[in-house]
């Protein structure tokens, strides 16, 4: 869509293509629609996760409110995507992110040393996976950077696919590590524990602290990400609209100085996309307690399952038949049983989520 529309980015300012707009495109103003209902609930539940436990994570860190440091943590990544941009966010990501994968690989050598690489030889309860399902998608789905991808690697498909697959794989192979290391430490408990609870306990009082300082890092670069995608996506929106506010004229009066007013042109629009989510996402996660475990029942069970599984195939399906009667070629003939296999089992992910959710609540 990129390439059919001509986007081109400007200086520090990415043109990015939202899943509305994808939708809209493909399904028609239903898809349109839908798409921006579910994205929006999407979005705010996410937030609302990430502000929750990382001020779970700075209560314990520094025995400030979780409410007070949930806020302080959101606000200031929010200023760094409202004054710095996608350029100046992506440094202090890539930053973040060395330090989070130096620290998890030092906490999964550390588990190695106090006996917790027995757990291959464990026995597993499948039982228990349905009700793990919405954090597992909450926790490994990312496609909301999808199009924040496209734009800042310019349409690239060889890049973009370079990207994706190595920034999968490398947080993949160290989850692998991590489940192995885990079921290890559960072997040497007498009782079901959280495996992180047990590196907690651990008689050398800096481990602690490096769990922690792993876990704020790894809610802050999701949060990031989340924060660049759903801002990306109301930029696009705004934009779309007329942008003759009463505050433009007002900013217009000569006694405002021509440096503010050039300045205020070319950021209101992501400063009023930023304010747009960080603001109910903030008077939610510092109100409503256990806010987090809620937010991402809801997030991953639902909005990503229906947004990032059933919608994506149902989109290239209908790109496929337009193209067909187009006479274009026909790139997607042999993918149509691999779309409609995602399709259907991210349906059964959503008709079993129901399902879990009536038994809980009838119980």
């Amino acid at each position: 869509m990129r390439r059919k529309q001509g986007k081109e980015d400007r200086e520090n300012e990415l043109e990015v293509i939202s899943i509305r707009t994808m939708a809209q495109e493909t399904l028609g103003d239903w898809g349109g629609t839908l798409v921006t209902v579910i994205y929006i609930f999407l979005g705010y539940t996410s937030v609302i996760a990430y502000s929750s436990k990382s001020g779970e994570i700075l209560f314990h860190l520094i025995n400030l409110p979780a409410p007070v440091s949930g806020f302080f943590f959101t606000s200031l990544f929010t200023l760094l995507i409202a004054i710095g941009g996608t350029r100046a966010t992506d440094q202090v990501n890539q930053l973040l992110t060395a330090s989070m994968i130096g620290l998890l690989l030092a906490i999964e050598v550390l588990a190695v040393m106090i006996g917790g690489w027995s757990g291959l030889e464990g026995t597993g309860d499948w039982g228990k996976v349905p009700a793990t399902i919405p954090v597992i998608i909450f926790s490994l789905v990312y496609h909301d950077l999808a199009p924040v991808l496209c734009a800042y690697l310019g349409g690239d498909l060889t890049r973009l696919r370079i990207s994706v697959f190595l920034g999968s794989l490398v947080p993949l192979l160290a989850l692998l590590v991590w489940d192995a290391i885990a079921l290890g430490l559960s072997a040497h408990a007498d009782q079901v524990v959280d495996p992180v609870e047990l590196l907690m306990r651990v008689r050398w009082s800096w481990v602690s602290y490096m769990v922690e300082a792993f876990s704020l890092l790894a809610v802050g670069t999701s949060l990031i990400g989340t924060l660049l995608g759903f801002s990306e996506f109301f930029k696009e929106q705004l934009n779309n609209l007329s942008w003759n506010s009463p505050l433009t004229q007002t900013l217009q009066k000569p006694n405002i100085s021509f440096e503010l007013r050039k300045w205020w042109g070319r950021n209101k629009v992501s400063f009023t996309a930023v304010a747009m989510v960080v603001g109910p996402s903030l008077i939610v996660s510092t109100s409503v307690p256990d806010a987090f475990s809620t937010a991402t029942d809801i997030a991953g069970g639902y909005c990503m399952t229906v947004l990032y599984g059933v919608l994506p195939p149902a989109m290239a399906w209908a790109m496929h038949n337009k193209e067909c009667e187009n006479g274009e070629q026909k790139t997607l003939s042999r993918a149509r049983p691999v779309l409609l296999g995602v399709g259907l089992l991210a349906c059964a992910i959503v008709a079993e989520q129901i399902l879990q959710d009536i038994l809980t609540f009838h119980s």
